[in-house]
């Protein structure tokens, strides 16, 4: 059976991306490895369902304004403070790095295959794309060390256009302006970048003035981003794709409130990826494949042992990375989508231009996007461990509620070594956080998305502050229930009838501070400066424990430090000798409260200053 109606085409393989990755989250796979194996299967050397050459022409500009829209959400989840602290590296891998895997890509496809120089390097120039489509979902999966993360996401974004331009310009080189065409390449980026950035703050003035409705925010991005990348184009052709990775990059910085947009974006973009995936995939004859036969995947575990480590060898020399997470970021290198996308445009132009190599080119590149995937995206997770580059579970917690007292108590806990991300939902309460130096996520905590990027299944503790205690009982189920937290706090207000202690209990919680406060009043407090953060140490004696429960309600215990380790104060936590606990304390009653204190058993160790 054969279809030759277009638009059924186009449904069947959009319904097939997406039906690909939910079977892929099931199996716990890299999406790209079902997406890979259901395009071949549609094509026409199978089933014949998905034909992408009855799309004609449009097959291309489908391709094009999806990747425009993948790169601009990939760069738009760049966080600059994190890329300014890694610059070096990532200067290097998209320069240095590339040109290494441009010329062992060249000189692996020379001894193993016998192309012509020519075709060579012009593979070589396919394959120094990474890409975010593959690399992002794969460091979801594993969980490793953040400046790790980060050098290998800012890598494959910038390096997406970059690659893909030079693979262009290399492609006119070799078909028609000769050597002189190489001037292109810096003239295309440099375009590209100053129309991104004026297109990004654009768009992000836009947004940020409220300028565009709030329920057209997100079609009024998607439009902008396709203009600005086709506008790219006309100016100069081939610019778009380094536009559109720079306007993210602006966008994502300036607008980091904007969480419906992001939410958006991540959506179109996985159905994006699912269905170029699907027809491209379905664009590649198994006979062009099985005749590179071992050839391919001599080229493959080349590039992935040989020129991949040396490239990130000369990048990260004199770096203060470990050897650990050189190895480990020299053994991540999988393809994606952009290489798939300028691979099939180099099949069409070659043969136009008289290569017979051109399917042969094409071939061999999703051979190496195929196993690159397939091979580091299954042992990523076990050379990281093997490496010691994970990062460990219950670890650190995640705070709901950027109020003084959630931001006093985030403090408290980053002083003591633990690492901890606080959410609110107000952008004001965020940015102060970000001020003090605190990392903050603006959202809705209920959003499990927004929870994955707070890292919270590998937390020790999971703390609900907000202002209506229902939702802090909700979010501490959720974080018990869901994603196995071992230590869940939701605050109580004190007075109020909604919710008992009993009902938290049952969901597995703590109550924070120990019992149920008004918490709007102490949050006033330090706001105004009318109280003031102590730390006390418990001197009570061996076996001679105590609660918070006990504590007397004009003083709030926020943490408890023992050992070095530090945590939330709740009701099920029992003092110990030697225990230091933190206390806020009423200025109008402090002597009195202090005195109390004293003669219960603590002793002062010192007062800290509230930011």
């Amino acid at each position: 059976m054969t279809i030759d109606d277009p638009a059924l085409i186009f449904a069947v393989a959009l319904a097939a991306g997406m039906i690909s990755q939910i079977t892929a989250v099931y199996l716990r796979v890299p999406g790209i490895v079902v997406l890979l194996i259901v395009g071949v299967l549609l094509g026409p050397d199978v089933f014949g369902l998905v034909r992408p050459e009855v799309l004609g022409v449009a097959l291309d500009h489908l391709v094009e304004l999806a990747v425009a829209v993948i790169l601009f959400e990939g760069a738009m989840n760049l966080n600059l403070e994190r890329i300014r602290r890694e610059a070096k590296i990532i200067q290097r891998l998209i320069t240095v790095g590339a040109m290494v895997t441009a010329v062992g890509g060249a000189v692996a496809a020379r001894v193993f295959i016998g192309w012509s120089w020519t075709v060579c390097m012009l593979f070589g120039t396919l394959v120094i794309v990474t890409g975010p489509t593959v690399i992002m979902p794969l460091l979801r999966r594993i969980r490793v060390r953040r400046n790790v993360k980060t050098i290998l996401e800012a890598e494959a974004v910038f390096i997406d256009p970059i690659g893909a331009i030079i693979a262009v310009v290399a492609l006119e080189v070799v078909i028609t302006t000769g050597v002189a065409g190489l001037v292109g390449i810096p003239y295309r980026l440099l375009v590209g970048a100053l129309m991104g950035a004026a297109g990004g703050l654009l768009i992000a003035f836009a947004l940020r003035n409220k300028l565009v409705p709030e329920e057209l925010e997100n079609v009024f991005t998607l439009s902008m981003v396709l203009a600005v990348f086709e506008i790219s184009n006309l100016v100069i052709e081939g610019s778009g794709i380094m536009d559109t990775v720079v306007a993210g990059f602006v966008v994502g910085n300036m607008t980091r409130g904007q969480r419906a947009l992001r939410e958006f974006k991540e959506q179109l973009t996985v159905m994006l990826v699912g269905l170029l995936f699907v027809l491209l995939a379905a664009d590649v004859r198994l006979a062009q494949v099985a005749d590179l036969g071992v050839s391919a995947l001599a080229i493959v575990f080349a590039l992935m042992i040989v020129v991949r480590p040396l490239g990130v060898a000369l990048s990260t020399a004199g770096s203060a990375l470990s050897w650990r997470e050189r190895t480990f970021i020299a053994w991540i290198g999988p393809r994606g989508i952009v290489a798939a996308a300028v691979a099939s445009l180099f099949a069409v132009r070659l043969r136009e231009a008289g290569f017979p190599e051109g399917d042969e080119l094409r071939a061999l590149v999703f051979s190496v996007i195929a196993l690159t995937v397939v091979v580091q995206g299954l042992t990523g997770g076990y050379v990281a461990k093997t490496l010691d580059v994970d990062r460990p579970r219950e670890t650190g917690f995640v705070i709901v509620g950027a109020s003084p007292l959630g931001r006093g108590m985030a403090r408290l806990l980053v002083e003591a070594g633990e690492d901890v991300v606080v959410i609110d939902s107000n952008a004001n309460e965020v940015a102060r956080a970000e001020r003090e130096g605190l990392r903050a996520i603006h959202g809705n905590a209920y959003d499990d998305r927004l929870l994955i990027s707070a890292d919270i299944e590998g937390r020790r503790g999971f703390v609900a502050m907000t202002a209506n205690e229902g939702v802090n009982v909700l979010l501490a189920r959720k974080g018990r229930e869901e994603y196995r937290v071992p230590n869940v706090y939701a605050a109580l207000h004190e007075g109020k009838q909604g919710v008992g202690v009993e009902q938290l209990h049952d969901a597995g919680g703590s109550v924070l501070f120990g019992r149920p406060v008004h918490i709007d009043e102490w949050n006033h407090e330090l706001e105004t400066g009318g109280a003031t953060l102590e730390q006390w140490r418990y001197r009570g004696g061996q076996g001679n424990e105590r609660s918070f429960k006990d504590i007397d309600d004009r003083v709030l215990p926020l943490t408890l430090l023992r050992e070095e380790n530090a945590r939330p104060a709740g009701d099920n936590l029992r003092v110990r000798d030697g225990d230091i606990a933190t206390f806020v304390c009423r200025l109008e009653s402090v002597e009195t409260e202090r005195e109390r204190l004293r003669s219960e058993g603590w002793e002062e160790v010192g007062e800290l200053q509230p930011q």
